[in-house]
């Protein structure tokens, strides 16, 4: 291996791994370092409970990836690395307290008919909105695909203006800047389609009263309806396996069990790494920290610009995410019906007031007497993920605290995940089975992931935040991770940062990667 690179990357994310292979293809020396036993960071898929059980260590919907530009540049690249991807026209669905359904489909005379059954008007609304969507994406997708710079954003909102004048215009920004609820409410009647659709919110780490969230909620319900969902065949681990082979096959070096302990600079740039065994790597043009802002923090022992590292210090994470993967003899025996089977993804948030209050109870440190669990039917999209006849479920269990300071409903005492992370698996498990009952007597086995575990594993999850960082609008748009710096960065010359924590984001659209390496790259 050579200990020179003209790049140099910390950590093999999604988002890494995406900017490594596009500066292999502009013929950059590309040398990516990762201190975990395999690369992939939250992109990971393993046999967690049983042999021959596939689950997705965490993320499952790479709908952002099959459609995100970085994926039309090396889409056929990857496919020939054997990705091959898992489409759905069931994307999600959300199951109700009072034996209820709704489910959200491709087919817009199924959907209209399915919110029918809640409220006609809002089955009306719906197909108005899905009618106008194609026209609302362009403007949205050019948005999160851009630069977060002023002559980017002078562009979209010059187009905007034109085509909707400055009446449409003030309409977007308004919504840009509304909550979940607030959006849901002025547009939907029927509860049960509001608690349907803000669910996803959650996913962001919006809960349903802050401001900024309403385009979540809108966007996957209208993608979902307009595109449905995409799974990575095999497990979502089978887009890191491609991307490691692409950039293996361009020259490119992807090394594990290599945990870096500092980034080498003057003081002015940056100029390599040290890694835990000793060993020095230079880097010709740049290093890139694929780390959670106070992780670059550890790593540089301060850039020596006040502003910057106060912002990357001060850098806030949502609230925690605890794992349960299920080896299943069987899919949930809902008792809303079979229907259910056909979905992705089954919310049980049932209503924005419950959702509302879990983010505050997590928020405080407490673990939420009632968590929204998002359930994952993978198997039902992707069989070969288990033995014939059998399934795996993917639940998520949202919000969690990071740091435990007490429980909402007074019955666990311990403050420490080690400890609390049994007896909040069982909290999780009692809601799924209200809702599936019996479905206990199908678990062939489990695999908890806590907060801390998920941290442990990947040290950009910060407390269990699988999404490296509040959305909320005080660090979003042009303040992720800072005002000046959503670009990656940094006061360091040659020295970027990368990942989740950078614009645009979270999610597994690698924008962030592709950004920043057609910047470094010039195109």
């Amino acid at each position: 291996m050579n200990d020179t690179f003209d790049a140099v990357i910390i950590g093999a994310g999604h988002n890494a791994l995406a900017c490594a292979l596009h500066l292999t293809a502009r013929g950059w020396s590309v040398g990516v370092f990762e201190q975990a036993a395999e690369p992939g960071g939250a992109v990971r898929t393993g046999a967690y409970t049983l042999p021959g059980f596939r689950h997705d260590w965490a993320a499952m919907n790479m709908s952002l990836f099959a459609g995100s530009q970085f994926f039309k540049a090396y889409g056929p690249a990857l496919m020939a690395r054997g990705l091959e991807l898992a489409p759905t026209s069931h994307p999600f669905a959300s199951a109700f307290p009072d034996g209820r359904w709704l489910g959200i489909g491709t087919d817009l005379a199924e959907t209209q008919s399915r919110i029918a059954a809640f409220s006609a008007a809002d089955a009306a609304t719906w197909a108005r909105l899905a009618g106008q969507f194609p026209a609302d994406a362009n403007h949205i997708f050019a948005l999160l695909g851009s630069p977060m710079k002023m002559r980017a954003l002078a562009s979209i909102l010059w187009r905007l203006w034109r085509e909707r004048g400055i009446g449409g215009t003030q309409d977007m920004g308004k919504f840009l800047l509304s909550s979940p609820r607030a959006w849901l409410e002025d547009t939907f009647e029927s509860p049960h389609l509001r608690a349907t659709l803000g669910a996803w919110g959650l996913h962001l780490d919006y809960a349903p009263d802050v401001a900024g969230g309403a385009l979540f909620p809108y966007l996957e319900g209208m993608a979902g309806q307009a595109f449905g969902m995409v799974l990575a065949k095999g497990g979502a681990g089978r887009v890191t396996d491609a991307l490691v082979a692409e950039i293996s096959a361009r020259g490119g070096h992807v090394e594990c069990n290599a945990p870096v302990v500092r980034i080498l600079h003057t003081g002015e740039a940056a100029s390599g790494i040290e890694l835990a065994d000793g060993r020095t790597i230079t880097a010709r043009k740049a290093v890139i920290a694929g780390v959670a802002p106070k992780g670059l923090m550890r790593l540089t022992g301060g850039t020596g610009d006040a502003g910057f590292d106060g912002a990357m210090t001060r850098y806030r994470h949502a609230p925690g995410t605890m794992m349960i993967h299920l080896a299943m003899d069987a899919l949930p025996p809902w008792a809303a019906g079979a229907d259910l089977h056909r979905y992705a993804y089954v919310h049980l948030a049932p209503s924005l007031d419950q959702m509302a209050r879990t983010y505050q109870q997590a928020s405080a440190g407490l673990l939420p007497d009632e968590p929204a669990l998002v359930v994952g039917q993978p198997t039902v999209v992707d069989p070969s993920r288990a033995p014939e006849g059998k399934h795996v479920l993917w639940v998520q269990v949202r919000m969690v605290p990071g740091t435990i300071l007490g429980d909402a409903a007074g019955r666990i005492a311990a403050t420490d995940w080690a400890d609390a992370s049994g007896p909040m698996a069982e909290r999780a498990l009692d809601i799924l089975e209200r809702y599936a009952p019996g479905l206990r007597g199908h678990i062939l086995g489990q695999h908890i992931v806590s907060p801390a575990a998920l941290e442990a594993d990947n040290p950009n999850l910060v407390g269990g935040d699988q999404i490296c960082g509040s959305h909320h609008l005080s660090q979003h748009f042009l303040f992720r991770p800072m005002r000046g710096r959503t670009d990656g960065s940094t006061p360091l010359r040659n020295l970027h940062l990368t990942g989740a924590a950078v614009w645009p984001g979270a999610g597994t659209g690698a924008g962030p990667g592709w950004l920043l390496a057609q910047k470094l790259a010039g195109a």
